[in-house]
Order: C-alpha cells, then sequence, then structure tokens
C-alpha cells in the first residue's frame, strides 16, 4: 500500500472528521426496522419445537442412567414428534392427576413434565373409569404431551438428590451408588461434611430447605447424647433400597421408609429424618422450571399450584 504524504493526511483526517448526514431514504428505511429491544423480545418470544424440549431434558437428565425397573422418557406421544405444536406452555408437576390435567388444559400447556411416570407397570386397558388411566386418555384427547424423568432426574450430578443433599454445608459429595456407565451419576447423594453439625441442626437445616414445619425422626442414642453428624446419605422419595446398600453413614434422609428398615439403621448407630415421600422431591420443580425457561427462553415453564402430597400430618 501506498504511503499518504502529509498533505493527504490531513485532508483525509478531516474528512473522516465530518459528521456523517443519513439521506432521507436511509431514514425511511430505519423506521421500519424493529428496534433492537423488540427483537430480542422476539427472538424470546419464539416457541420450541417439543423435540428440542426433550433434548434439553435429555441434556439435564439422560435416561439411560435411569433406573433399569423405571418407566422413564416421552409416555403419551398424541401426534409424532414431527408433527407435534410447537411448545409455548409446559407445565411441571410430581404426579399427574385428574386436577393436574385440568391445570395443563387451562393453562393451555402442550407438555406435562411428570416427575412420577404415569404409565409405570404395564396397561392392558384404558379406561375413563380408573382414575390413572383416565388422566393418559385425557391427555391424548387434548393433545398434551407427557414425559417422566424420574429416576433419571434423580441420578443427574445437579438432580434431585443434589438439590436435596443442599440442605447441608460444604463437604465430599458423590453418589451414594455410582452408575457404571460414569461414576458422577448414581443412586441417592452422600456428604462427608467439612464442619460436622449436630442431629439438631441437621434437622432444622432440613425443614428449612423442604419448607416443612414437621419431619418424622428417629434419633440415635449418641447424637442425643450430643455426638456430632459428619457423613450424610440422602435419597428422595423410598429411600430403603438404596440405604440397605451403604454402611458406615451417620445420617440418613428420605421422604420414606419401612418400619424394620428404620429399626436396622438405629441399631447400627445412625438417625434417620424421613419427611414424606413427595416433599423431598417437589421443591426441585422450581430449579428444574427455572433451567428450563433459561435454556428455552420461548417456553413458558410453570409448576403445578394443585400437585401436593397426598398426605398431611393434623
Amino acid at each position: 500500500m501506498a504511503r499518504l504524504g502529509p498533505r493527504q493526511q490531513a485532508k483525509r483526517h478531516q474528512h473522516d472528521q465530518q459528521p456523517f448526514e443519513p439521506t432521507e431514504q436511509s431514514r425511511q428505511n430505519g423506521k421500519s426496522l424493529p428496534k433492537l429491544r423488540v427483537l430480542w423480545q422476539y427472538n424470546r418470544a419464539v416457541p420450541a419445537l417439543l423435540s428440542d424440549v426433550l433434548q434439553c431434558l435429555e441434556d439435564f437428565a439422560p435416561l439411560r442412567f435411569a433406573e433399569p425397573w423405571d418407566n422413564v422418557g416421552l409416555l403419551v406421544e398424541p401426534l409424532p414428534l414431527a408433527s407435534a405444536p410447537n411448545v409455548e406452555r409446559a407445565l411441571l408437576t410430581i404426579d399427574l392427576s385428574d386436577a393436574v390435567v385440568a391445570e395443563a388444559r387451562e393453562l393451555g400447556a402442550e407438555l406435562v413434565i411428570a416427575y412420577h411416570p404415569p404409565i409405570f407397570s404395564g396397561l392392558k386397558r384404558l379406561r375413563s373409569s380408573q382414575p390413572g388411566e383416565r388422566v393418559v386418555l385425557a391427555c391424548a384427547r387434548l393433545g398434551i404431551s407427557v414425559f417422566s424423568p424420574h429416576t433419571a432426574l434423580d441420578a443427574a450430578p445437579d438432580g434431585v438428590n443434589a438439590w436435596l443433599l443442599d440442605a447441608f454445608a460444604a463437604g465430599l459429595r458423590a453418589p451414594c451408588v455410582s452408575h457404571p456407565l460414569d461414576v458422577r451419576f448414581g443412586q441417592g447423594r452422600s456428604v462427608a461434611l467439612e464442619a460436622p453439625l449436630t442431629l439438631a441442626d441437621a434437622v432444622a437445616r432440613v425443614k428449612q430447605h423442604l419448607g416443612l414445619s414437621q419431619v418424622r425422626v428417629s434419633a440415635a442414642p449418641a447424637h442425643v447424647q450430643g455426638a456430632t453428624i459428619r457423613r450424610i446419605a440422602v435419597c428422595a422419595g423410598a429411600g430403603g433400597a438404596v440405604f440397605e446398600k451403604l454402611s458406615g453413614y451417620d445420617l440418613y434422609v428420605t421422604g420414606e421408609m419401612r418400619h424394620h428398615d428404620v429399626r436396622e439403621r438405629a441399631a447400627s448407630g445412625a438417625s434417620v429424618i424421613l419427611c414424606e415421600h413427595t416433599n423431598t422431591e417437589r421443591g426441585f420443580l422450581r430449579v428444574l422450571a427455572a433451567r428450563l425457561a433459561a435454556a428455552l427462553p420461548g417456553v413458558r415453564f410453570e409448576v403445578s399450584s394443585c400437585d401436593r402430597d397426598p398426605l398431611s400430618i393434623v
């Protein structure tokens, strides 16, 4: 490139400093363009393909890590994926009930994400007279797809059990039973606390984290005497089958356990906190909804307002 002389450089500098005056035609063209914020909002409002929502769920909780006895994935598919309507609204629930189906219809949801699979064991009939079968029929009739992540979401490193373990402070965390495909995934979650705590502190933390006023506690004699807790195992839902594979923990936290399983833990010198089954799961729905909304901003993800634990303490 030829170098410019001093006079040419001065002229170019003077030209660069001249204010830019748009032509009338450019002004008119600019008026027809959407403002940047409007364009950004439009992009955010674009609904998602059902296949994209399912892929997002798969990214959060790969179905291959679900328990072999479980029934996870897309359970109700009113139309083939290629023909399915875009998802503008999705409803998250623990259990799919008549009330939840009515809520999904009122919301205009194209998808229900039901943590517990509404189709679990083999169905030989679909009858409107049976509640468990009626909700499946209703969703199919209304064109609402139903997806269940269940134990795949339990096993994920940032899934239900990891959230349940957030009731406690920092420490070394790991699955209680690692999955053979990837040690980051697995049944339950455990922590070796950096700073041990008392049973009373542990109970208070669990109640605060889950928003409960009461829990059931089996207190080990040593913990009643003031011994501290360092190793904790948690399992959302019913943790007895997972906990029976473990030993050496000071505290076990789950939703429900059989009477004799609790006694066995107590006999080993451990304490047990029982919170009722879905109380250890439902709070995570808000976390999942927020994650999905961040990944798919064009979809409105809502947590059911009528889904609740079937048991209450009176």
